[in-house]
């Protein structure tokens, strides 16, 4: 799995330009991980519980989850933060959900073998 994070300043707003800062992340799944992902129906599983910048007060939360089907077939994620301090915590959060992904896909692979404990 490669993970590529980006950060991009916006401009948004027609009368009052409003500036955000966005973070662009992309995953590259191996064939591997594409085919355990699928075989073990994990596209819909909730990686991340996030709010961007410009969501409105009466939104929903679940419109704002990073699910394992955003990022499959190299697709960009990207997310509004309000501050440059915001954005560099986003990243740092999504660098420790992808270590964890990544753990849980090598746990997903093949089902565990014997253990045998003696005390």
């Amino acid at each position: 799995m490669r993970v590529s994070i980006s950060h991009h300043t916006v401009r948004k707003g027609l009368l009052f330009k409003k500036t955000f800062y966005e973070v662009h992340l992309s995953l590259a799944f191996t064939h591997e991980e594409k085919q355990i992902i699928r075989q073990r129906g994990l596209l819909t599983t909730k990686l991340l519980d996030r709010r961007p910048a410009t969501a409105k007060v009466d939104d929903r939360d679940e419109k704002f989850e990073l699910r394992v089907e955003h990022l499959m077939d190299g697709r960009t994620d990207r997310f509004q933060c309000a501050t440059p301090s915001q954005a560099k915590i986003y990243e740092e959060r999504l660098l420790a959900v992808c270590h964890q992904m990544k753990l849980w896909l090598d746990d997903n692979a093949e089902t565990a073998g014997r253990t045998v404990v003696e005390f």
